[in-house]
């Protein structure tokens, strides 16, 4: 069994709502923080009681590494015992590192966040510089059953300089990418029916979801937009199959939900928006 079907899995189990773990400081509620801890130990601190609170209605959890990067050596140490805590929990992380290099590069970023200290179930991949970036990465796949997912066509308002730009035969960049991918992924089919060659695809732009579902059937889709970035849960459902095939990220929808409940804790709070969102988008595909 792969970790595609076990997100699979988990997903049929608990739904598709992907918590980001994009944790900054200043998200802590300032009666959360001891002064007598370092930055990253009061974010590990709070990362838990999320982890804790949400993790029965959660299909997987997203570590974005950056927001751990800026706070140097403690921030890293943070960043590592986060994703500790999630797979402790017994549920699918995703490492959101984006990296996109070639060769031996690529094959040391595999070993960094597939074994170690920074091990995680899934890593996001960056495709531009062609398959060879990715292709270090098939042997985790094929023999230890890791995955990965790879921008295909995003959620930001930048998607649109390159990812859509038009090839000669009709097709767009970011259709040119995913055809490549789900290629690609064959050679890593789980259980599921889903390969562990997962798919980056906002839930912003949706004149073109049906299509990409349909195209992508064997490709497991990552969806972020959802909530701040405008998209909504009769969006996102499109991109999914039968309420399954793809998780869905909030991050500080999440984090911060205390914000929009005043008395409530901001655990408790955290896992109402995650409610809220599961049950929002389990509607949505009740209706398509």
């Amino acid at each position: 069994m792969t970790n595609m079907d076990k997100l699979y899995d988990a997903v049929a189990a608990r739904g598709p709502v992907c918590v980001g773990l994009d944790t900054d400081i200043s998200y802590l509620p300032e009666d959360f923080v001891d002064s007598a801890k370092t930055a990253g130990e009061n974010i590990v601190a709070f990362n838990k009681a999320i982890i804790g609170a949400t993790k029965a209605v959660a299909g997987c959890f997203k570590v974005q590494i950056a927001y751990y990067e800026s706070l140097g050596m403690d921030g890293m140490k943070a960043y590592a015992d986060t994703l500790a805590a999630v797979r402790a929990a017994g549920v699918p992380v995703i490492a959101d590192i984006k990296r996109g290099d070639i060769a031996k590069t690529a094959e040391m970023y595999a070993k960094a966040h597939f074994e170690g200290d920074f091990e995680a179930d899934f890593i996001t991949l960056a495709p531009y510089m062609g398959l060879d970036s990715i292709q270090p990465y098939m042997p985790y796949m094929q023999q230890k059953g890791k995955g990965v997912f790879v921008l295909v066509r995003t959620s930001n308002p930048g998607a649109k300089d390159f990812e859509y730009e038009k090839l000669a035969d009709g097709r767009h960049v970011y259709d040119m990418v995913g055809d490549k991918l789900n290629e690609l992924g064959k050679q890593a089919m789980g259980e599921s029916g889903y390969s562990s060659v997962g798919l980056v695809i906002g839930g912003t732009h949706i004149e073109e979801a049906a299509e990409i579902r349909a195209r992508y059937k064997d490709s497991f889709f990552l969806i972020p937009g959802y909530g701040a970035q405008g998209g909504t849960a009769p969006d996102i459902a499109q991109y999914l199959s039968c309420g399954n095939g793809g998780v869905v990220n909030s991050s500080r929808g999440i984090l911060l939900a205390r914000k929009k409940q005043p008395g409530v804790k901001f655990d408790e709070a955290a896992y109402n928006e995650c409610v809220k969102m599961k049950e929002a988008i389990a509607d949505a595909c009740s209706k398509l």
